[in-house]
């Protein structure tokens, strides 16, 4: 009997391959990085071989760590950076341009024209999203307009658009499915989450051949086989979701009113709303959490577009230090009532902002700021911007929030979890395994398998680590946040709300 699940995680900056056992206790890992490239101000890409090469590497990598052979694999389970956008040719499989990263803003101004032109509302109301860079359709268009005969090409039916799950499920099934999941689709502004269909309005809105995309298939499906001649046997492919709704079902946050936040590149904060999709006042965005045996469980979410990428600049840009490890020592010597703030807003500003043109700054530098300052001030921010969502789902969900499951490579940092519980004022679970999101996809994948058969049986799986319980006093809390504010108001691109120095 297969023992094993074969979980795959391509990240924005990495991607990991963890094998699970019964049990789900994490039996191998392999990571490979990946580089990203920034061909101009505020653009970001991705090679889309290297991605494959990283993934086809990392899955023979896990099983030669595990000594464990696909013959023994039940499933795979994918989880992908969601929105980040890729078209390939159908006949050969080879994309016609890099991967347009999530990140990416060179869409800006055709975002601007659409909502001036008055289609914001009409748009949310079919996907909860807001017209941003950000998603993929804006993406997508712009690769059709920009590549030289990709347009005439798509309306013939000869190019396939996906996001990277779909990418890595075609090369996997040699070319056999062009698939996607449930809540890769609901983060590409062209699929309807009410009707569960991509959307003919939405499709002529953004000027996109109905031929280019993925059949949309459950979180827990049939996504067809990887091929024998990659990983040794044929492995079926049995669980997909975008990154942040892995992440909640590997947190077990399937109760209406239950929150995670992940840290990662970026942070990403979802709150599951249960059958009723709940519309934001706040800009936040509402999207499916996963969709099971055809019913979808929806969740407000607020995108925080750099995290631990923070970390990343402040390591290899600044230079400031060389292991991320090193940062909860730095935090720790920082100075008493240190006044700097760091606003990450490198590609811009995410949820509730939504400000694509803001750009990042450093405030509060004195002549006795250090090293330890500075690095506290870009973890304080992660807090910060958590807070800022943070606030805005307590008011959408008209309710008192419960404690919030956290993970992510971040979480490590106990500094930072000690500062995030002192900034939201409430309790912070920490779990064992803090790779949720492919913990997540490999519960999905056993969810098929036949491993379990309900999410109530997963719910006795969660265990807590260790609770962050708030310390700070209130007051303090609140002149910290205060400032907060008042930075991120200085960055902004509107300058009628811009601050004096």
């Amino acid at each position: 009997m297969a023992s094993y699940l074969l979980s795959i995680d391509q990240g924005t900056t990495s991607s990991r391959a963890i094998l699970f056992d019964r049990e789900f206790r994490p039996v191998a890992m392999s990571q490979q990085e990946l580089v990203q490239s920034f061909p101009a101000d505020g653009w970001v890409e991705h090679d889309p071989q290297s991605i494959w090469e990283s993934v086809l590497f990392i899955c023979r990598d896990v099983l030669r760590k595990g000594n464990v052979r696909a013959t023994d694999l039940a499933g795979i389970g994918i989880t992908n950076q969601r929105e980040s956008t890729l078209v390939w040719d159908r006949a050969t499989g080879t994309p016609i341009h890099p991967v347009i990263v999530w990140q990416d803003r060179r869409t800006v101004q055709q975002c601007e024209k659409l909502n001036d032109a008055g289609y914001a509302e009409d748009v949310q109301a079919r996907t909860g999203l807001l017209i941003d860079p950000y998603f993929s359709a804006t993406k997508l268009a712009w690769i059709l307009d920009e590549v030289p005969g990709a347009r005439e090409c798509a309306e013939r039916g000869e190019l396939a658009f996906g996001t990277i799950d779909t990418f890595l499920i075609w090369r996997l099934t040699g070319g056999k499915q062009h698939l996607t999941d449930a809540t890769n689709a609901s983060r590409t502004l062209l699929f309807n989450i009410h009707t569960q269909a991509w959307d003919e309005r939405l499709l002529e809105l953004f000027n996109i051949p109905a031929a280019l995309l993925p059949e949309v298939k459950d979180s827990s499906d049939d996504f067809g086989l990887a091929e024998a001649a990659l990983l040794g046997s044929e492995v079926p492919i049995a669980g997909v979701a975008g990154d942040q709704h892995a992440a909640l079902v590997g947190q077990a946050c399937f109760e209406p009113g239950m929150a995670k936040s992940t840290y990662g590149t970026g942070c990403f904060m979802m709150l599951n709303t249960g059958e009723k999709a709940v519309v934001s006042n706040n800009r936040l965005l509402t999207t499916l959490a996963y969709r099971l045996n055809g019913r979808p469980t929806y969740a407000i979410e607020g995108s925080i577009f750099v995290a631990g990428a923070t970390v990343q600049w402040l390591r290899d840009g600044l230079q400031l230090f060389k292991d991320v490890a090193e940062t909860e020592r730095l935090a720790h010597e920082t100075r008493a009532g240190h006044s700097v703030y760091l606003v990450p807003a490198f590609t811009g500003l995410g949820a509730p902002h939504w400000d694509p043109r803001a750009r990042g700054a450093i405030f509060g530098l004195t002549r006795d700021t250090g090293i330890a300052e500075i690095v506290a001030a870009g973890l304080q921010s992660v807090c910060f911007q958590s807070r800022d969502l943070h606030v805005c789902m307590g008011q959408d969900m008209a309710q008192g929030q419960g404690r919030l499951r956290v993970d992510g490579g971040m979480v490590c940092n106990s500094w930072l979890m000690q500062f995030l519980a002192d900034m939201l004022g409430q309790e912070v679970d920490r779990p064992v395994v803090l790779e949720t999101t492919a913990l997540g996809a490999a519960y999905l994948a056993a969810l098929r398998v036949g491993w379990y058969r309900s999410l109530d049986e997963l719910v006795a799986l969660w265990q807590c680590e260790r609770t962050f319980t708030p310390s700070m006093a209130s007051a303090e809390r609140e002149s910290l946040y205060d400032g907060w504010q008042n930075a991120v108001r200085r960055v902004k691109s509107d300058l009628g709300e811009a601050m004096p120095a």
